[in-house]
């Protein structure tokens, strides 16, 4: 059984590409939705490629930047204890 759930984004061609959702969260103190996924590509050291965006549940065409440290923070927390 597959239980990976997948997003599903246009590139700026107009190309369709799949990432693997790692996790997505409220962080009650911003009051915004994030998401962390993955293209399941390796970085030149070995390392999974990940990335992770403000998103907007009723809108699943647009994504945000995260632009601030403590947000940075939060995600990294959150994701090792997903590790």
């Amino acid at each position: 059984m597959n239980d990976k759930k997948i997003l599903k984004l246009t590139d700026k061609n107009g190309k369709e590409i799949e990432y693997e959702i790692l996790i997505a969260f409220k962080w009650i103190k911003t009051n915004k939705n994030y998401i962390v996924y993955t293209d399941n590509t390796n970085d030149v050291n070995g390392n999974l490629n990940i990335f992770a965006a403000i998103y907007y549940p009723y809108d699943n065409t647009k994504l945000d930047p995260i632009e601030s440290d403590e947000e940075w923070d939060e995600i990294d927390r959150r994701l090792k204890k997903f590790q």
